[in-house]
Order: C-alpha cells, then sequence, then structure tokens
C-alpha cells in the first residue's frame, strides 16, 4: 500500500500561508489510500469489467481490493474460501482505517465512509462448501472480490458474479479477481478463463492491462471483438470486458524490505516458480490418488499435431449435456490421435433428435459412437440407432467387463474402468503415444478424478463428487473416456468377412468361424 507520508514540521517551516493551505487541501481532498507505481496502479485505474490480478505472493493484492473498495466502490462483497481466512483482511482493514470502528463482527459487515464522504458498506463472505455461495442471492454489490480466487469454484464464482450491478448510474461496477498461480487441479479453472494471458498455446494472446470481450453465450464464455451489443438465440447479450495483470513481489518495496523474499527463495520447486515468479506453466501439486497424473495428460497434449492427412476415424465419444451450464461434449479418435472437443451449450441440444443431429453431423468413416445412456443420453440413443449408425449405449453404473492391466486388479463399475483405462493409455511406461488436444479445460477435466480401493477393487469418484470438489461436471474428460473405447467398427467387421469369404474360396482355415458375434 502506498500511504501519503507523514509531514515532519521542519519540512513546512519558509513556506507562505498559501502553500500551507495547498498542502492541507491536498491532504484532505484525496483518498488516504493511493496505489503502488506498476502493476497495482494500472489495475487501480483499469475500466475492465473483470479484473485478474496477482501471480506471485506479495504483489499487494489485498491491499489492491482493500483500496479499490475504500476509494471507488459503495457496496462491496470481499470473499474468501473459508471464512477463517478473512480474519487477516479484517486486520489490514482495521490498519489502513486506524480504527476498527465502523466493524460488525457478528455480521461481518464494516460501514464507513469513502474519502469523498460517500457511505461504503464493506461485508466479508466466504463459501467454503457447495451450495453456500447462495446465501448472498440477491444482494447487489458493485465491487466483487474474488481474493486466492484460485482456492474457488468456478461455479460460486459465476453465480456470485450474477449480482455485480448497482442502482447508481454513476457508480462504476467491477469484478477483482486476486489469486497466486494454482497448485491443485481444482484452480486449473483461472487459466482458461483468462487464456489470452496464461495460457501460453492461446492462438491471441493479450498483453498485461489489455482489454478483450467475452460474452457469455449457451452458458460459456466467447470472445469477441468489442463491447458491442450481440443478438444470440432472441437473447440480447451485452459483452463484458476482461483483463490480467501480473505482479510479483518485486514490485512491493513494502515486502522487498523484509525477510518475505528469502522465504519464497527457499520453497522447493515447482512451489518457488509459483511464488516467487508467478509462474502459471510450473507444475500442480497432484492429488496423492489423483487417477490420471497432470503430467502424463500435458506430455500428450504436448504430442498434440493434427495430421495433413487425417486416418480413419475409430471412435467417437457423446456426453450428453444433464443441464444448466453442462455441455453436450462430441470427443471423435483417429487411431491414438483424439481431434479437438465439439462443444454445444445444452440450450442447443435440447432433446434426443438434436444431440443425434449433431453427432452425425461430426463423425464420418463409419465410426462407432459411445454415448453414456444414463438418464439424457438414452433419447439420442435411441434416434442414432434408429439413423443405422452403430452405436454402443454405456451405462457407467454397471459392472466393468475387465480388469486393469495387470490382470490383477478389478473395478467397481464400468465408470471406474473407463476412467482407468484412460489411466493406463497415458501412463508413459506403455508407450502407446496417445495425442490429446491442447484444452485446458479437457487438461483440468482429465486431472479432476480420484481414487480409493477396497481390496483388489478399484473405485474412482462419482461425477457428483467431481462436481462437489471442482465445482462443475468434468463433461470433456466423460467424451474422451467413451472415445478412448476400442469397438470393432462395421467397415472393419465388413473388410474381415470380405477377406474370410475369400478365403473360404480359396479353401483357406477360417480362424473366426468360432466367434458368435460375427
Amino acid at each position: 500500500m502506498t500511504q501519503l507520508p507523514a509531514i515532519d514540521p521542519k519540512d513546512l517551516q519558509g513556506l507562505t500561508p498559501a502553500e500551507l493551505a495547498e498542502i492541507d487541501r491536498l491532504l484532505t481532498s484525496g483518498p488516504q489510500w493511493r496505489p503502488l507505481p506498476g502493476p497495482q496502479t494500472l489495475a487501480y485505474e483499469s475500466t475492465a469489467t473483470v479484473i485478474g490480478f496477482g501471480g506471485s505472493a506479495g504483489g499487494g493484492k489485498t491491499d489492491l481490493a482493500l483500496g479499490l473498495a475504500l476509494n471507488k466502490h459503495q457496496r462491496v462483497l470481499l470473499c474468501r474460501q473459508n471464512g477463517t481466512e478473512l480474519l487477516g483482511i479484517v486486520d489490514r482493514l482495521a490498519q489502513m482505517l486506524g480504527t476498527k470502528d465502523g466493524y460488525n463482527g457478528a455480521e461481518r459487515i464494516w460501514r464507513t465512509n469513502r474519502w469523498d464522504k460517500v457511505p461504503v458498506q464493506i461485508e466479508l463472505g466466504s463459501f467454503p462448501a457447495p451450495g453456500d455461495a447462495a446465501k448472498y442471492q440477491g444482494r447487489p454489490h458493485d465491487l466483487l472480490v474474488f481474493d486466492e480466487a484460485s482456492n474457488m469454484r468456478l461455479s460460486d464464482v459465476r453465480f456470485l458474479m450474477g449480482w455485480l450491478r448497482t442502482v447508481d448510474p454513476s457508480q462504476p461496477c467491477r469484478a477483482l479477481m486476486t489469486f497466486n498461480p494454482p497448485t491443485t487441479s481444482q484452480g486449473r479453472w483461472v487459466i482458461e478463463y483468462f487464456g489470452p494471458w496464461l495460457d501460453k498455446k492461446h492462438p491471441k494472446p493479450a498483453q498485461p492491462g489489455e482489454l478483450r470481450y467475452f460474452a457469455t453465450m449457451g452458458g460459456r464464455d466467447v470472445e469477441v471483438e468489442n463491447g458491442d451489443v450481440i443478438y444470440h438465440d432472441g437473447e440480447r447479450i451485452i459483452p463484458q470486458s476482461r483483463t490480467f495483470i501480473p505482479s510479483r513481489i518485486s514490485d512491493n518495496p513494502y515486502l522487498m524490505q523484509t525477510g518475505y523474499m528469502a522465504q519464497l527463495q527457499s520453497l522447493p520447486e515447482p512451489l518457488r516458480s509459483q511464488m516467487l515468479y508467478g509462474d502459471f506453466s510450473a507444475g500442480l501439486e497432484d492429488d496423492p490418488w489423483q487417477v490420471i497424473p497432470t503430467a502424463w495428460v500435458e506430455a500428450a497434449q504436448a504430442r498434440w499435431q493434427k495430421p495433413n492427412v487425417l486416418p480413419l476415424m475409430d471412435s467417437v465419444g457423446v456426453d450428453v449435456a444433464r443441464g444448466g451450464r453442462d455441455e453436450t461434449v462430441i470427443a471423435r479418435r483417429h487411431g491414438n490421435w483424439f481431434d479437438m472437443p465439439v462443444a454445444i451449450p445444452g440450450a442447443r441440444t435440447p432433446d434426443g433428435p438434436t444431440v443425434a443431429g449433431q453427432v452425425i453431423g461430426n463423425m464420418r468413416d463409419n465410426a462407432c459412437v459411445h454415448i453414456d445412456v444414463i438418464g439424457v443420453g438414452s433419447s439420442p440413443y435411441d434416434f442414432l440407432v434408429q439413423a443405422g449408425i452403430q452405436c454402443v449405449g454405456v451405462n457407467v453404473s454397471e459392472s466393468a467387463t475387465g480388469l486393469d492391466a495387470s490382470g490383477r486388479l478389478r473395478f467397481k463399475n464400468q465408470r471406474s474402468q473407463l476412467w482407468w483405462n484412460m489411466r493406463e493409455a497415458l501412463d508413459p511406461a506403455r508407450n502407446q503415444g496417445i495425442q490429446l488436444p491442447p484444452s485446458q479445460r479437457l487438461l483440468a477435466d482429465l486431472t479432476a478424478a480420484t481414487w480409493s480401493m477396497s481390496g483388489s477393487t478399484i473405485q474412482v469418484a462419482s461425477r457428483e463428487e467431481i462436481v462437489e470438489r471442482i465445482g462443475r461436471s468434468p463433461d470433456y474428460a466423460s467424451a474422451y473416456l467413451l472415445a478412448l473405447m476400442d469397438t470393432p467398427t462395421r467397415r472393419e467387421v465388413d473388410h474381415l468377412l470380405g477377406g474370410r469369404e475369400r478365403g473360404k474360396r480359396r479353401g483357406e482355415f477360417d480362424p473366426y468361424e468360432n466367434l458368435g458375434w460375427l
């Protein structure tokens, strides 16, 4: 924080009455908190509706949030994931104001006045459990602060953004998300959300502080050219501006004068690079019971290159939207090469025929379609079958049909088997050369599941358990797990049968005569 320096009476000697009056005016007519030069000032003065700020530890994230609240806003909700983390914010706010007057600890609300005498209400909130964010529903705020956002669920953040508004036409509204690089897969959403700044593979990278515009259409964020009104499916949509500004401890001279830098330098890698340099590409700490290690997925994505000529399509995996913000996701596999995901907002796939049409439009080469038939997936399955498409309905709650690669471990259900099959396919020791598309969402989904073991039986966390932990359904992972399934396609069977008939005519031995499915 930059505060106005203390005045030494000796410095005032020799000044004229007019000069003394001007000093008094400057000290009393403006904010008593000012941002540090550099990134903090850039974020403080940004006109973006959504501001991402941070990177390394010690970059002045919390001070920026409190400075904006005290100087530029009227109704503020400042959130941390857990309520116990708010104590430090209360103490820091008391330091900045020089008093705790106006703070109601029972309500966690601080009422004070801005430097220009405008009343300010700062509410401190938390939502540790799924659904807790609903307690703030319907209460508008012109500043929403998500402090350490990478520790939060994206679903909670999006929910509260619905009440970023004010009735005062002169009061700008903004959301501030401060965070360090995520240390677990749960926080990976910030890399996708601020993709133009944080995703090194983004096709159109942005500079720090640059404004980009995003419109939410059908539950998906779509980058658009500017903030002009868009009409989509009969709905009037106003794009929101978004930016990200990196900061480091070196931008904060107050902490540079302490031993905090040495503490960060002594951290083990990759935490050192994350906290000291704000390196969002440094490795995350995997859950010890994570089904698929992050490094395995990243290696498969690093291998991905689109061939000049695509091999025949072997399999299509379809995860059907279950409503809300879910998406219908279609994954297509050509041998060991997986194409980019096709994601369609649930609002655009309201029924079985629509989903079936989307699947047919995105498949070729008589590939076999694998679709989750639990609940809403049964209707598109029926329509695909009626259309003559080779389609396998997969009920992931049913009993598993195989063992792990060692032949010793069983699975609780088909869902567990499908997840484990992907783990084994990506295992570098097996060297299968799987190529996955460079999608941040796919990476986050495939690294979200955990597993447990009872005796010799593996059980992977349910969809509901993953939703509770990361705040969304792992739709992308589900589609790619289904696409990995290797069902012989009709073209393969036809080719096999053709060779079989030719062999019979030549009197050759038929190795397939006892295979009833032929």
